[in-house]
């Protein structure tokens, strides 16, 4: 099944860490988020393959936006 990981926050993206195809393990960092001169890691809550990335460095975000796809 695939985990859908979504912003919390109104927030810049300020880096793309993970690249599509990836391996992921519960608990590794897919981006990184910005907001009020704060880094906050976004993680993936399950292991699997990175099969979508939805943004790009530079793009601001809303909260509920789709960020990546782990399936």
């Amino acid at each position: 099944m695939a985990e859908e990981i979504r912003a919390e926050i109104v927030a810049n993206v300020l880096k793309v860490v993970a690249r599509e195809g990836t391996s992921l393990s519960d608990g590794d960092t897919v981006v990184i988020l910005e907001s009020m001169k704060m880094e906050i890691p976004v993680l993936t809550e399950a292991s699997g393959k990175l099969a979508r990335i939805a943004v790009n460095e530079g793009d601001v975000v809303q909260e509920g936006d789709l960020l990546a796809v782990v399936e």
